[in-house]
């Protein structure tokens, strides 16, 4: 066996051994939809809110101060629950469109979508996301409404973080991205819907898009 034959083996048993405990068929363009679906949602979420404020406060839905007294008049909390439901259909929505991007790529890369690996990507993710979920449904109940924006970039962030270690090294970082632009977020409590876009929406596309060019793109070998 020559020396490049030898290699050639070490690179195979390796990738099968990745691919035993990491989820590879995860789609860059799962992440590109997702961020295309958010950034819909936060636009659509500008005008509600605006709408449901209009002759109570507009301006102050504006502000990027840091004052959070004016997030938390009775308006204020009416408006925000009441883009709960718009939320949520923009997660059903995202989800959707990364299961069909992931599905089909794992098909074309002869693997199942529902593998052990991704069922240990999925609980790892799921566990971070379900607490701070309900973590900032308390918050609202609580009326903390302008800390509710940071606290689910930061959760989502840390769910990327505890479920990076199966799948690619990109959803590591992207999950870092989300935790610092969270925190930043934090100073500026009345930008949330564009901390929320920036997050969901822009930093979703970027790292996609990156995800795409390395593992995806014409040319390039699949994961």
């Amino acid at each position: 066996m020559t020396q490049n034959e030898h290699h050639q083996d070490l690179a195979h048993i390796r990738g099968l051994m990745e691919r035993s405990t990491r989820f590879l068929s995860l789609s860059g363009l799962s992440g590109v939809c997702a961020g295309v679906v958010a950034l819909m949602g936060a636009l659509l979420a500008r005008e509600r809110y605006d709408a449901l404020l209009l002759g109570a406060a507009p301006a102050r839905s504006r502000s990027l101060d840091g004052d959070l007294d004016a997030y938390a008049g009775p308006d204020v909390m009416d408006a925000a629950w009441d883009l709960v439901p718009l939320a949520l259909l923009v997660l059903l929505l995202a989800l959707a469109g990364a299961a069909w991007f992931t599905w089909r790529r794992a098909r074309r890369m002869g693997q199942r979508l529902w593998d052990p690996s991704a069922k240990r990507l999925a609980w790892n993710l799921a566990v971070p996301l379900v607490a701070g979920g309900l973590f900032c449904l308390a918050m609202l109940g609580h009326g903390h409404v302008a800390l509710v924006a940071p606290a689910t970039l930061v959760f989502y962030g840390l769910a990327l973080l505890n479920a990076s270690k199966y799948t690619l090294d990109e959803i590591r970082w992207l999950g870092l991205s989300e935790v610092v632009l969270g925190l930043i977020s934090t100073v500026w409590v009345g930008a949330g819907l564009l901390f929320w876009a920036l997050g969901f929406g822009v930093l979703h596309i970027l790292y996609g898009g990156l995800m795409w060019l390395r593992y995806e793109s014409p040319g390039k070998d699949a994961a």
